[in-house]
């Protein structure tokens, strides 16, 4: 098969498109042909060598995908070749084959396509083991999304008003905020203009909200804290911004706050099914009634994966960019 290789760590120009072997497919697993993937900023990482796949995972690129399967081991009985599904990975999806355990994948929700489809995997788990799951956001809560209009920050917005709560982000030009604003966020921040902090604190009665979702990490730690309720939960997914922090540890304690921390790729496979099966429980009807779409900024053919991940580390995109295979 054709894959995406990274040459040598470096810019975008090292990822080559090159034929190599098809992966194997363990009992539990099943052989998809890929469709579509989709880049994420895990990707770039792993593109400079500062993010390798855990142990076992294929040594390509691409934590989802959308596609037909092709075989499954012996052990699988939910799925069959010819299925169309979309699918979770450790790695792999810059690919034409990948092999995946058989509990990270979904069916493609009705009304989307195969190749839209490659757009909610990892922004549905993400969002929903995170967010809901450990956040334990609900109906009646407000939450505010750092990088509203990204992959993730686009599903977090249309996943948090279906099911009615209030919603704040914060984005860098007017842009990305309007876009925020037509995918239902109630009260949209630029970041460059206006003190987060203050404007959250304006819109809540001086209050704060209830979740927030951080990819900034250390810049952003103690205005998260300063941000929310009582009780109020921060979820950290990202490091954008940098890892070493120093906060007021006397913030925590009077408003009686939580901070974690999540990663999805390094969970086991048996963690990863639980969230899927929670996302599809969950987050598919919300989709299949149109509640949740696909916000998707470019297709890109896999061959020019080194474009795609220019124009992800550009930040000029809203949503998703996705390649095909």
């Amino acid at each position: 098969m054709k894959a995406i290789v990274i040459s040598e760590p470096g810019k975008p120009e090292v990822l080559q498109l090159r034929d190599v072997a098809d992966p194997e497919v363990k009992d539990d697993e099943v052989l998809i042909r890929v469709c579509a993937t989709a880049v994420n900023r895990a990707d770039t990482l792993q593109r400079l060598g500062l993010y390798n796949p855990p142990p076992g995972s294929s040594p390509y690129l691409g934590l989802e995908c959308s596609g037909t399967i092709e075989s499954v081991g012996k052990s699988v009985s939910r799925w069959k070749a010819g299925d169309q599904v979309c699918a979770l990975l450790s790695g792999g999806g810059y690919a034409e084959k990948v092999s995946v355990p058989a509990g990270q994948i979904l069916p493609i929700p009705a009304g989307i396509s195969l190749k839209d489809a490659v757009a909610f995997p990892e922004v549905a788990c993400t969002v929903w083991s995170t967010v809901f799951m450990m956040g334990r956001l609900s109906a009646g809560e407000s939450f505010l999304v750092h990088g509203g209009s990204s992959g993730i920050g686009t599903f977090a917005i249309q996943i948090a008003k279906h099911l009615g709560v209030r919603v704040f982000v914060t984005a860098g030009n007017e842009e990305k905020l309007a876009a925020c604003k037509e995918l239902g966020a109630d009260v949209c921040i630029n970041y460059k203009t206006e003190d987060f902090v203050a404007k959250v604190k304006a819109e809540t009665n001086g209050k704060g909200v209830d979740v927030i979702l951080d990819c900034i990490g250390a810049p952003y730690l103690q205005k998260n804290l300063d941000s929310l309720n009582f009780d109020g939960r921060l979820c950290i997914i990202g490091l954008m911004g940098g890892a070493n922090a120093e906060i007021k540890l006397s913030s925590l304690l009077p408003k009686r706050l939580t901070v974690l921390g999540a990663a999805l790729r390094p969970r086991s496979a048996e963690n990863k099914a639980v969230v899927v099966a929670e996302v599809e429980k969950n987050v598919w009807p919300a989709i299949e009634a149109g509640k949740v779409k696909p916000v998707i900024y470019k297709y890109l053919p896999l061959s020019q994966a080194a474009e795609a991940h220019s124009l992800m580390e550009s930040s000029k995109h809203i949503g998703k960019i996705l390649l095909e295979t």
